[in-house]
Protein backbone atom coordinates (compact mmCIF):
# COMPACT_ATOMS: atom_id res chain seq x y z
CA UNK A 1 0.00 0.00 0.00
CA UNK A 2 0.73 3.42 -0.45
CA UNK A 3 3.84 5.58 0.93
CA UNK A 4 7.33 4.09 0.14
CA UNK A 5 9.08 2.85 3.46
CA UNK A 6 11.44 5.10 4.84
CA UNK A 7 9.68 8.26 3.55
CA UNK A 8 8.29 10.60 5.75
CA UNK A 9 4.69 12.23 5.00
CA UNK A 10 4.59 16.32 5.67
CA UNK A 11 1.32 15.41 6.65
CA UNK A 12 -1.21 12.23 8.33
CA UNK A 13 -3.34 10.41 6.00
CA UNK A 14 -7.30 11.19 6.47
CA UNK A 15 -8.65 8.24 8.35
CA UNK A 16 -12.12 7.26 8.70
CA UNK A 17 -13.08 6.69 11.54
CA UNK A 18 -15.64 3.14 10.73
CA UNK A 19 -13.48 0.36 11.61
CA UNK A 20 -15.55 -1.07 8.75
CA UNK A 21 -14.60 1.53 6.93
CA UNK A 22 -11.02 0.96 7.51
CA UNK A 23 -11.49 -2.78 6.72
CA UNK A 24 -12.61 -1.98 3.76
CA UNK A 25 -9.88 0.63 3.28
CA UNK A 26 -6.94 -1.61 3.63
CA UNK A 27 -8.48 -4.44 1.14
CA UNK A 28 -9.01 -1.85 -1.46
CA UNK A 29 -5.31 -1.03 -1.02
CA UNK A 30 -4.29 -4.66 -1.59
CA UNK A 31 -6.83 -4.13 -4.79
CA UNK A 32 -5.11 -1.04 -5.65
CA UNK A 33 -1.58 -2.49 -5.60
CA UNK A 34 -2.11 -4.98 -8.05
CA UNK A 35 -3.15 -2.11 -10.92
CA UNK A 36 0.17 -1.75 -12.88
CA UNK A 37 -0.76 2.11 -13.70
CA UNK A 38 -0.50 4.72 -11.48
CA UNK A 39 -3.23 5.02 -9.16
CA UNK A 40 -4.80 7.49 -6.20
CA UNK A 41 -7.33 7.64 -3.77
CA UNK A 42 -8.34 11.26 -2.42
CA UNK A 43 -10.42 13.05 -0.35
CA UNK A 44 -12.17 16.54 -1.46
CA UNK A 45 -9.20 18.43 -0.47
CA UNK A 46 -6.99 15.83 -2.54
CA UNK A 47 -5.47 14.82 0.65
CA UNK A 48 -3.76 11.78 -0.23
CA UNK A 49 -5.74 8.21 1.15
CA UNK A 50 -4.48 5.41 -0.92
CA UNK A 51 -1.89 5.30 -3.78
CA UNK A 52 0.08 2.38 -5.52
CA UNK A 53 3.50 1.38 -5.95
CA UNK A 54 3.00 2.80 -10.01
CA UNK A 55 1.92 6.26 -8.92
CA UNK A 56 4.91 6.51 -6.09
CA UNK A 57 7.39 5.22 -9.35
CA UNK A 58 6.14 8.22 -11.96
CA UNK A 59 6.78 10.82 -9.08
CA UNK A 60 9.64 9.27 -7.25
CA UNK A 61 12.07 11.88 -8.48
CA UNK A 62 10.23 14.77 -7.46
CA UNK A 63 12.47 17.25 -5.06
CA UNK A 64 10.96 17.81 -1.06
CA UNK A 65 7.95 20.44 -0.69
CA UNK A 66 6.67 21.54 2.62
CA UNK A 67 3.28 21.12 1.34
CA UNK A 68 2.96 20.13 -1.83
CA UNK A 69 4.30 16.04 -2.33
CA UNK A 70 2.49 13.80 -4.71
CA UNK A 71 1.51 11.40 -1.96
CA UNK A 72 0.15 14.24 0.61
CA UNK A 73 -2.19 16.40 -1.22
CA UNK A 74 -2.19 15.94 -5.45
CA UNK A 75 -3.70 19.39 -6.28
CA UNK A 76 -0.96 20.83 -4.14
CA UNK A 77 1.53 19.19 -5.98
CA UNK A 78 -0.33 20.07 -9.44
CA UNK A 79 -0.52 23.88 -8.55
CA UNK A 80 2.72 24.35 -6.60
CA UNK A 81 5.71 22.28 -6.76
CA UNK A 82 8.00 23.50 -8.90
CA UNK A 83 9.10 19.83 -10.55
CA UNK A 84 5.42 19.14 -11.50
CA UNK A 85 5.94 20.70 -14.99
CA UNK A 86 8.57 18.14 -15.80
CA UNK A 87 6.27 15.46 -14.93
CA UNK A 88 2.91 16.53 -15.90
CA UNK A 89 3.28 17.80 -19.67
CA UNK A 90 1.49 21.01 -21.11
CA UNK A 91 1.72 21.49 -17.52
CA UNK A 92 -0.78 24.49 -17.17
CA UNK A 93 -3.14 24.23 -20.41
CA UNK A 94 -3.78 20.09 -19.48
CA UNK A 95 -3.24 19.73 -15.30
CA UNK A 96 -3.27 23.23 -13.50
CA UNK A 97 -6.52 24.82 -15.19
CA UNK A 98 -8.21 21.42 -15.03
CA UNK A 99 -7.70 21.31 -11.81
CA UNK A 100 -8.34 24.69 -10.90
CA UNK A 101 -11.70 24.48 -12.36
CA UNK A 102 -12.67 21.40 -9.73
CA UNK A 103 -10.82 23.22 -7.04
CA UNK A 104 -13.62 25.76 -7.96
CA UNK A 105 -16.60 23.83 -7.86
CA UNK A 106 -15.14 22.06 -4.18
CA UNK A 107 -15.44 25.66 -2.63
CA UNK A 108 -18.73 25.90 -4.28
CA UNK A 109 -19.84 22.94 -1.81
CA UNK A 110 -17.13 23.48 0.58
CA UNK A 111 -16.80 26.50 1.34
CA UNK A 112 -16.08 26.74 4.69
CA UNK A 113 -13.74 23.34 4.69
CA UNK A 114 -10.18 24.74 6.07
CA UNK A 115 -8.20 22.57 3.73
CA UNK A 116 -9.93 24.42 1.01
CA UNK A 117 -10.12 27.64 2.24
CA UNK A 118 -5.80 26.89 3.15
CA UNK A 119 -5.16 26.34 -0.48
CA UNK A 120 -7.03 29.04 -1.47
CA UNK A 121 -4.52 32.02 0.52
CA UNK A 122 -2.25 29.58 -1.22
CA UNK A 123 -3.59 30.96 -4.68
CA UNK A 124 -3.77 34.09 -3.88
CA UNK A 125 -0.12 34.97 -2.94
CA UNK A 126 0.87 33.96 -5.82
CA UNK A 127 -0.53 36.88 -8.05
CA UNK A 128 -0.62 35.42 -11.61
CA UNK A 129 -2.31 32.20 -10.07
CA UNK A 130 -4.80 34.04 -8.30
CA UNK A 131 -5.20 36.55 -11.32
CA UNK A 132 -6.29 33.03 -13.57
CA UNK A 133 -8.24 31.45 -10.83
CA UNK A 134 -9.98 34.58 -10.60
CA UNK A 135 -10.42 35.56 -14.03
CA UNK A 136 -8.68 33.84 -16.84
CA UNK A 137 -10.42 29.97 -15.42
CA UNK A 138 -13.90 31.42 -16.50
CA UNK A 139 -12.58 32.56 -19.85
CA UNK A 140 -11.11 29.33 -20.36
CA UNK A 141 -14.35 27.33 -19.87
CA UNK A 142 -15.45 29.31 -21.75
CA UNK A 143 -13.30 28.71 -24.57
CA UNK A 144 -13.06 25.51 -24.31
CA UNK A 145 -16.88 24.27 -23.43
CA UNK A 146 -17.07 22.46 -20.04
CA UNK A 147 -16.28 19.22 -21.02
CA UNK A 148 -12.49 20.27 -20.61
CA UNK A 149 -12.81 20.14 -17.22
CA UNK A 150 -13.86 17.07 -16.60
CA UNK A 151 -10.86 14.23 -15.76
CA UNK A 152 -12.73 11.44 -16.53
CA UNK A 153 -11.83 9.92 -20.33
CA UNK A 154 -9.13 12.70 -20.71
CA UNK A 155 -5.88 12.44 -22.26
CA UNK A 156 -3.26 14.13 -21.17
CA UNK A 157 0.64 14.20 -21.85
CA UNK A 158 3.48 13.34 -19.20
CA UNK A 159 6.85 12.22 -18.74
CA UNK A 160 7.46 8.94 -16.74
CA UNK A 161 10.79 8.35 -15.41
CA UNK A 162 11.18 4.54 -17.04
CA UNK A 163 12.41 4.80 -20.20
CA UNK A 164 9.96 1.93 -21.23
CA UNK A 165 7.00 4.75 -20.95
CA UNK A 166 9.11 7.85 -21.17
CA UNK A 167 7.63 11.15 -23.01
CA UNK A 168 3.53 9.44 -23.74
CA UNK A 169 0.18 10.24 -22.98
CA UNK A 170 -2.31 8.75 -20.29
CA UNK A 171 -5.73 8.41 -20.54
CA UNK A 172 -7.32 9.46 -17.00
CA UNK A 173 -10.08 6.91 -15.39
CA UNK A 174 -12.44 7.97 -12.40
CA UNK A 175 -13.32 4.42 -11.14
CA UNK A 176 -14.90 4.89 -7.92
CA UNK A 177 -16.75 2.34 -6.39
CA UNK A 178 -20.16 3.35 -4.70
CA UNK A 179 -18.59 2.69 -1.35
CA UNK A 180 -15.75 5.09 -1.77
CA UNK A 181 -17.95 7.58 -3.00
CA UNK A 182 -20.12 7.25 0.22
CA UNK A 183 -16.99 8.12 2.15
CA UNK A 184 -16.03 11.33 0.41
CA UNK A 185 -13.24 9.68 -1.99
CA UNK A 186 -12.23 9.39 -5.48
CA UNK A 187 -10.47 7.48 -7.26
CA UNK A 188 -8.09 7.99 -10.14
CA UNK A 189 -6.12 6.17 -12.93
CA UNK A 190 -3.43 7.04 -14.84
CA UNK A 191 -3.85 4.58 -17.96
CA UNK A 192 -0.46 5.13 -19.86
CA UNK A 193 -0.16 4.78 -23.29
CA UNK A 194 2.72 3.33 -24.94
CA UNK A 195 5.12 6.13 -26.32
CA UNK A 196 4.78 6.86 -30.20
CA UNK A 197 6.28 10.41 -30.59
CA UNK A 198 10.02 10.95 -31.21
CA UNK A 199 11.70 12.04 -28.43
CA UNK A 200 12.14 15.40 -27.95
CA UNK A 201 14.55 17.54 -26.19
CA UNK A 202 14.30 17.38 -21.90
CA UNK A 203 11.19 18.57 -20.77
CA UNK A 204 11.17 22.13 -19.74
CA UNK A 205 11.13 22.56 -15.92
CA UNK A 206 8.40 24.73 -14.79
CA UNK A 207 9.50 28.19 -14.04
CA UNK A 208 9.20 29.21 -10.55
CA UNK A 209 7.90 31.86 -7.41
CA UNK A 210 9.43 33.45 -5.33
CA UNK A 211 8.14 30.93 -3.02
CA UNK A 212 9.14 28.09 -4.70
CA UNK A 213 5.80 27.25 -6.45
CA UNK A 214 5.35 26.36 -9.82
CA UNK A 215 4.22 29.72 -11.93
CA UNK A 216 1.24 29.38 -13.76
CA UNK A 217 2.42 31.81 -17.12
CA UNK A 218 -0.44 32.14 -18.90
CA UNK A 219 -4.21 31.11 -19.62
Amino acid sequence: MAYQAGRQRSQPRPVPESLEAQAYLQDYATLLEAVPFPSVVFDHRWDVVLSNAAFETLFEGVGTHPTAMPGDNFLRFVLFHPDAGSILGEHESSWCLPMLAHFAAAVERHGQDRGLQSIRRDIAQDPIMDAAYRHGLPHWIRAVGPGAVEHDGAVRPLVHPDPRWGRTDCRIVDDTPKTLQNMGYTRMTLVLREAVRPVAGPPRKARTTRNGAAELRAV
